[in-house]
């Protein structure tokens, strides 16, 4: 519709399956770049991307268009069969089965991209499984210990 606006701000977090430590830093930026890019491919807008050795990141911004599962079906689906194909030691790469999407207003942008562009130094105080605990806790999302990581 011609005269429909949306902001739909998506703070995405997943991980590498088993939470193994696949993503190089030599990599990393890569990663990220295709990941981008199959945003822009799919009309989602990249508002920050980053991560870490087991796990990442994404700031986005999801048009109105697109649901939030078709979204990382495709971010995971692609970028998984890109870098199998591209690394050939990580041939058999996957992504965890599940993700976790939290919504945010503008106010919280700057404060969620500084966040994602620091988590060398987050992770340095917290494991991967404290903050996405703590990310549960913080949006009060209720789950079973035995679906968090699997």
């Amino acid at each position: 519709m011609a005269n429909s606006f949306v902001s739909i701000l998506i703070h995405v977090v997943f991980s590498v399956k088993n939470r193994d430590r696949l993503i190089a830093p030599s990599m990393e930026n890569e990663v990220w770049q295709y990941l981008g890019g199959i945003c822009r491919a799919h009309g989602v807008k990249a508002v920050q991307i980053g991560g870490m050795e087991d796990h990442v990141h994404l700031l986005l911004g999801l048009p109105s268009t697109m649901t939030m599962s078709d979204c990382m079906k495709r971010l995971k689906g692609e970028s998984s069969k890109w870098i199998s194909a591209t690394y050939p030691a990580l041939h058999d790469f996957h992504w965890q089965d599940g993700y976790g999407a939290f919504s945010l207003g503008q106010s919280q942008l700057r404060t969620t991209v500084r966040y994602i562009k620091k988590q060398r130094e987050h992770h340095h105080r917290k494991t991967f499984e404290e903050e996405y605990r703590a990310f549960l806790h913080v949006h009060d999302i209720e789950v079973e210990e035995k679906y968090i990581f699997g």
